[in-house]
């Protein structure tokens, strides 16, 4: 079943030459479906790729589903055309009064500053405990998971000396839980960072300050020995922290290796991501089967067979 999308969004053109199958608002309308109402809050420079990412990903699912696209206003973006965020994305003041089966908070170019230093963190950390009580289950990706993690239980992220970049291996540490269905032993993710969260202090949320939420099920779920934490579980799966970026495509790491090079000095070549390590090659792809298959498992698992048949009672 395909994704209920806004009539003439780009990335609705874009899929479709990748042969996946999307249907504008208009079309799924004629459908008696109650769809799954996923919200996804874009905070990267450049939406509609970001856009196109997570939606090629979100339609490999039977599932009919309904994306709803948040804008912060306390932000204005400087790389997306104002008449697509005024088309496409509305405010969270005009979506927090409604529920959501899902939700996705992106990854933001901010993470080099103190959580309190970036100008919508009053902001977003409303919509962090909107979400708690919203939504059945939210995927918190790359700086977002950091900011969740620092936001609920205090844990700090951590400067690098070099940027944590390129395709690393990652070790599930239960293959049990159902977002591993699938999975091999071993499998892929992107990073492209230059802070980390460290397993030591995730360990350490041991205070009654958060003990309520600690019961809930906070755990490592996946690492990796040169990449560090990769998804963090919470409230069993209410909430995943996820440090990488399944949703890259092949090209991103590249084109952020290119604009990058000669300008900082402390990013180096992405790690196993070029066909034998030479950036004159193709990038090789070793994880889009797994990115597919985690949110597959996740519009599954933990959010259509998760969420109340009535949208409203989600607490």
């Amino acid at each position: 079943m395909p994704l209920r999308l806004p009539d003439r969004l780009p990335a609705i053109e874009l899929l479709k030459k990748e042969n996946i199958f999307v249907m504008d608002s208009s079309r799924a309308a004629a459908q008696d479906i109650r769809p799954l109402r996923i919200a996804i809050l874009n905070l990267m420079p450049l939406k509609i790729t970001t856009e196109t990412d997570l939606i090629r990903l979100l339609s490999n699912t039977p599932l009919q589903m309904e994306v709803n696209f948040m804008k912060l206003k306390s932000h204005t973006p400087k790389n997306t055309p104002i008449e697509h965020m005024m088309m496409f994305y509305r405010d969270f003041e005009d979506m927090k009064k409604e529920n959501y089966d899902g939700m996705i908070i992106t990854g933001a170019p901010v993470e080099t500053l103190d959580f309190e230093e970036v100008e919508y963190w009053d902001e977003i950390t409303s919509i962090f405990e909107w979400a708690h009580t919203h939504v059945t289950s939210t995927l918190y990706i790359c700086w977002a998971a950091q900011a969740g993690l620092y936001h609920f239980y205090d844990i700090p992220k951590h400067p690098l000396s070099r940027k944590m970049f390129g395709i690393f291996k990652q070790y599930p540490t239960d293959c049990h839980f159902p977002i591993f269905r699938g999975f091999d032993d071993v499998f892929q993710m992107p990073q492209s960072r230059h802070t980390e969260i460290r397993r030591e202090d995730i360990e350490n949320v041991n205070s009654a300050k958060y003990e309520t939420r600690k019961r809930d099920g906070l755990r490592i779920i996946s690492d990796s020995p040169e990449s560090g934490v990769s998804i963090v579980m919470a409230r069993n799966g209410r909430e995943f922290f996820i440090t990488g970026h399944l949703e890259y495509a092949s090209d991103t790491l590249d084109k952020e290796y290119k604009r990058d090079f000669g300008k900082r000095d402390d990013v180096e070549m992405p790690k196993n991501y070029y066909l034998n390590d030479n950036p004159e090659n193709k990038p090789l792809v070793t994880w889009r089967a797994h990115a597919n298959l985690l949110f597959s498992n996740w519009i599954n698992y933990y959010v259509y067979q998760e969420t109340p048949y009535d949208i409203s009672n989600i607490k």
